[in-house]
C-alpha cells in the first residue's frame, strides 16, 4: 500500500473515532490502531496535529467528490443541475460523517482557525466549479466561487440537521438558494445592460475637454 493509500485508510479510520474523541490525538492514536499502525506514530502522519487532519479529511472528501462526478458523466447536465448534483454526491458520500463534520466545523469556528476555514471552503468550492467543468479564467472565476462559497456553506450546515431520507429536504433548500442565485444573476445582468445602454446615450452630451 502506498503512502497516500495509507494516509487515506487512516482518515477512514479516524473518522470513526472523531465522534467520541474530537480531532484529537486520543482520536488518532484509536485510529492508527485500528488500522494496523502503532498508536504513537500520528505526529508521522499528521505533525499538524487538529489542522492538519481536518485539511486532510476535507482534501480527500474533495478528491472523491470530483471522481464521482467524473464518474456519474454529468455533461448533458445543464450548469446549475450539474453543480447540485456535484454537492448531491458530496453529501451521500459523508452522510456516515455528519458528527465529525459538526466537529470539524466547531474547531474551524474558531476565531484563530477562520483562515483555515475559509481556505479549506475556497478549495472545495473550486473542486465543485472544476468538477462541473468551468473554464472561467476571468474575474468570473472570483463571483462564480464567492457566490458558490455563500451557497455551499449555508447548504452544508442544513445538511447536518437534515434527517430526511436520501437528503431530500437539503436538495429542497439547494434547488432554492441556486434558484436565488440565478435571479440575481439575471438581475445584474438586466442592471448591466441598462447601465451600459444609459451610458451610450449620454455619452454625446457630455462636453469634450480642450
Amino acid at each position: 500500500m502506498s503512502e497516500d493509500a495509507k494516509r487515506d485508510a487512516l482518515i477512514d479510520a479516524l473518522l470513526c473515532q472523531v465522534p467520541f474523541d474530537g480531532w484529537t490525538s486520543r482520536a488518532l492514536a484509536h485510529a492508527l490502531a485500528a488500522a494496523g499502525e502503532h498508536p504513537d506514530d500520528g505526529p508521522l502522519y499528521f505533525p499538524g496535529g487538529a489542522a492538519e487532519m481536518i485539511s486532510a479529511f476535507c482534501a480527500l472528501a474533495d478528491e472523491r467528490m470530483e471522481q464521482a462526478a467524473v464518474a456519474a458523466d454529468l455533461a448533458a447536465y445543464r450548469v446549475p443541475a450539474r453543480v447540485k448534483a456535484i454537492i448531491a454526491l458530496r453529501f451521500e458520500q459523508n452522510r456516515g460523517n455528519k458528527e465529525a463534520i459538526r466537529r470539524a466545523l466547531a474547531w474551524l469556528s474558531l476565531p484563530m482557525h477562520l483562515p483555515l476555514a475559509a481556505k479549506l471552503t475556497a478549495a472545495t468550492v473550486d473542486a465543485i466549479w472544476h468538477a462541473a467543468g468551468d473554464t472561467s479564467a476571468d474575474f468570473n472565476w472570483y463571483t462564480k466561487r464567492g457566490i458558490l462559497a455563500g451557497v455551499y456553506t449555508s447548504t452544508l450546515l442544513y445538511w447536518l440537521r437534515d434527517a430526511s431520507d436520501d437528503d431530500e429536504a437539503t436538495l429542497a433548500f439547494l434547488d432554492r438558494r441556486l434558484a436565488d442565485v440565478g435571479k440575481i444573476g439575471g438581475l445584474r445582468r438586466t442592471m448591466t445592460a441598462r447601465f451600459e445602454k444609459a451610458g451610450s446615450g449620454l455619452r454625446g452630451l457630455v462636453p469634450k475637454r480642450g
